[in-house]
């Protein structure tokens, strides 16, 4: 029988999860049982929880067959616990390093008690450990156990379940059960507490309570918050049946006035229609529960007379004189945000102005509106979508953000949008449609009704969004509220493949939807012919029967200048006629870089305005740690990496993987080696081709060619089904390479991969 039984609830947490349960497993006290209890969760919770059973003997893994919530969550996994003391972890928390081993500690030296109580840190986005504060209550002095009466204090700490140990006997000897519905925690907690024989604390931070920022229960808005009402109900119904227990009466009625108090003034989770029978209902539940003694309950809650006449009109039903309180409040703080709006420019007050106007227009069904790389030309993402549409949806409107210099890149039908300008806030204010692979300007609101697209523009190999706090080099100015402000008005992310989909449910969450349909960009590499290949090379200077690599370093971080090319002339020289390069600087160095010496086989191509051009038209790929890695994969032609700073690189920006233990061909490490695989023939042999096929299954998941058609279909048109299916791996057709010369045998290589 183990010491511990963490039971851990997992329901649309695939991006916190195995944290969560790696907190449980690494503890230094081991003797444990983790029950994962998938309740029937769409993402990868169920997958993620059988990997952990099949790795560790103490993980059992139990899948409900439909969504039940929390609560029979929970109780699923306390009818298999066998351990002594039941702990409850929810998914996306963590244990603290030492946790248990304290726990254990402290209920050998209180005697084992039916209850103890710990702390708790709540963890922020940013990375701020922020402990309870009210932790002081949990000052280990006087007796090593009691009973609540004599430490009363306790009841006003947060009524959770999860920051509790609880003897099992105890459990199973009270009856203890959850509820359906939401608060389930609240006609656990009461019971445990109130009718325990014995009590414990530890003054010691034990779970670290993730404050998500969206996709919490208790930020989703939604009528099931009148829950709290039914579990108020099971409460008193409890002390009803409890005669002895009658005394707590007065203090638990204060708790829920509080608890309803603060529900009502969270506007984000009580929908505007329910909020009226809210108050009714808890105005109703105040005045049947209350107690004589209620005013002056056992219950040391400090509160201030605002907070008791709170607590008055809401109990007397005075909805109007409460909601008085709120409006005073609330017109102070516009007063300040108007002041402060007295500074800006006429030009800029005159614009926003007519974007607020325009807002009050209706919005326009058949308008979408797209852009690309920061006001940039018709490229990457947003430009593939925005083709499929005019092609299956021809009645809609299409309009471009682009600077004047990249309107020529617009197809013809599409309206240019100048940043800026009325007719860009029109736009803004009054689309159906917004499309980008950046962000919109900040001063976008998006209106009920408007759908915003994030495709994004790479599968992340560097770290990105939150995972960048301590990065300093890679951001040095940084602004993360911004960056999640901006995702809040995401409905729709694009993700390739599932690495994706995990790295931007943590690295930005938000409430917004992931569509895991493959880049709609690389759409063209299963579309084009050899003949389009030969095409595109015949227009880009490409001699025939030459091999052509591209090669496209990404930026650095760490650098303020940007880094030195490769030696081009030193390089063409050693590998002879038969090799041509594409040479494409980062959009970064945009304009910065430093003209090249002329050699009749180096091609600049940093102003070519399609990087999917470029790869078409080229036989290998030669990058640093560019995201453009993962899309060529999808080609399945050659890629060698050139990592020749990549410590100083993982340093400063960070990586989530080791690109050299699981790269996407040859790795080279110096000049020398990258000339030594191209000469010897090694860029195009059976190791690359072995490590190129794990990459493209492993990132290439679903880039068959389909990616815009999903997305239209679904997000435009509104079809759920049927989409087009993904293509197996093994069945899809990439464009191929254009016929070279046959190459020269390979000598001994002088490289390890």
């Amino acid at each position: 029988m183990p010491r511990f039984s963490v039971i851990v609830p997992a329901y649309k947490v695939q991006a916190y999860l195995q944290e969560c349960l790696d907190s449980v497993l690494s503890q230094s006290y081991p003797d444990l049982e983790l029950i994962a209890v998938d309740d029937a969760s769409p993402d990868a919770c169920g997958p993620i929880i059988d990997e952990y059973a099949a790795r560790d003997p103490r993980v059992t893994a139990v899948h409900l067959a439909q969504n039940l919530g929390l609560g029979p969550a929970r109780n699923a996994g306390l009818a298999r616990a066998g351990g002594d003391y039941v702990l409850f972890l929810d998914g996306d928390d963590t244990l603290a390093p030492g946790a248990l081993q304290a726990i254990t500690d402290r209920l050998k030296a209180t005697g084992s008690p039916d209850v103890l109580v710990y702390d708790y840190a709540r963890s922020f986005w940013s990375g701020e450990l922020v402990r309870n504060r009210v932790a002081h209550r949990l000052r280990e002095e006087g007796p090593a156990s009691f009973r609540l009466a004599d430490r009363p204090a306790l009841l006003g700490m947060l009524m959770v379940v999860w920051n509790k140990a609880y003897r099992r006997e105890y459990v199973e000897r009270e009856g203890l059960s959850f509820p359906p519905g939401f608060y389930e925690d609240t006609p656990w907690t009461y019971p445990a507490l109130l009718a325990a024989e014995s009590v414990a604390v530890l003054d010691r931070v034990c779970v670290h309570y993730r404050q998500r920022r969206t996709g919490s229960i208790l930020t989703t808005s939604t009528r099931r918050h009148l829950d709290v009402f039914d579990q108020y109900e099971r409460v008193f119904g409890y002390l009803a049946t409890r005669p002895e227990l009658e005394r707590w009466r007065p203090a638990v009625h204060r708790r829920m006035a509080e608890h309803f108090c603060v529900l009502y003034a969270h506007r984000g989770r009580i929908p505007r229609g329910a909020r009226p029978e809210f108050f009714a209902r808890a105005s109703a539940l105040l005045r049947r529960h209350r107690a004589p003694s209620a005013g002056s309950g056992s219950l040391p809650l400090s509160l201030s007379r605002t907070d008791r006449l709170r607590h008055s009109l809401m109990r007397l039903g005075l909805r109007r004189v409460y909601r008085l309180l709120s409006v005073v409040r609330s017109a102070s703080l516009a007063a300040g945000r108007a002041a402060g709006a007295l500074g800006r420019g006429l030009r800029e007050s005159l614009l926003r102005l007519h974007y607020r106007i325009q807002r009050l227009l209706p919005l326009r069904p058949e308008l979408a509106v797209f852009s690309a790389y920061w006001h940039g030309g018709y490229a990457c993402n947003p430009a593939a979508i925005e083709a499929k549409l005019r092609e299956l949806a021809p009645r809609m409107r299409t309009a471009w953000i682009c600077d004047p210099r990249h309107t020529a890149t617009l197809p013809a039908g599409t309206t240019p949008l100048r940043p800026g300008s009325a007719a860009y806030w029109t736009a803004l204010a009054r689309a159906t449609y917004l499309t980008t692979n950046v962000n919109f300007d900040r001063a976008l609101h998006k209106r009920p009704g408007q759908i915003l697209v994030q495709t994004q523009h790479g599968t992340p190999l560097k770290r990105v969004g939150l995972d960048l706090q301590d990065r300093p080099a890679a951001t040095p100015t940084p602004d993360f509220a911004g960056l999640l402000r901006g995702a809040d008005q995401w409905d729709y992310l694009l993700s390739s493949n599932r690495h994706s989909t995990l790295v931007w449910e943590r690295a930005v969450p938000s409430s917004y939807t992931t569509l895991e349909y493959g880049y709609p960009r690389n759409d063209a590499f299963h579309r084009a012919t050899q003949s389009d290949v030969l095409e595109l090379r015949e227009r880009l200077g490409v001699p025939p029967g030459s091999t052509a690599i591209l090669y496209a370093p990404t930026h650095r971080d760490y650098r303020r200048s940007r880094p030195e090319h490769l030696d081009f002339e030193r390089v063409l020289r050693d590998l002879g006629p038969r090799f041509t390069l594409l040479a494409r600087t980062h959009l970064t160095y945009a304009g910065t870089d430093r003209p090249w010496d002329p050699h009749p086989r180096l091609i600049d191509v940093s102003a070519h305005p399609s990087v999917e051009e470029l790869c078409l038209a080229s036989d290998a790929l030669v990058t640093d740690y560019s995201s453009l890695m993962f899309d060529y994969a999808a080609l399945d032609r050659p890629i060698v990496i050139h990592a020749d700073d990549w410590e100083a690189y993982e340093a400063a920006r960070g990586t989530y993987f080791d690109l050299r233990a699981c790269p996407p061909g040859a790795v080279a490490r110096t000049e020398d080696e990258l000339v030594d695989i191209f000469a010897t023939g090694h860029w195009q042999g059976s190791r690359s081709a072995q490590l190129r096929s794990a990459f493209r299954s492993r990132f290439c998941s679903f880039d068959d060619g389909h990616a815009a058609e999903r997305v239209v279909r679904r997000v435009f048109l509104g079809q759920s089904a049927p989409l087009p299916a993904i293509t197996p791996l093994e069945d899809r057709r990439p464009a191929p390479s254009a016929p070279s010369q046959v190459p020269e045998p390979a000598p001994a290589h002088r490289f390890a991969f």
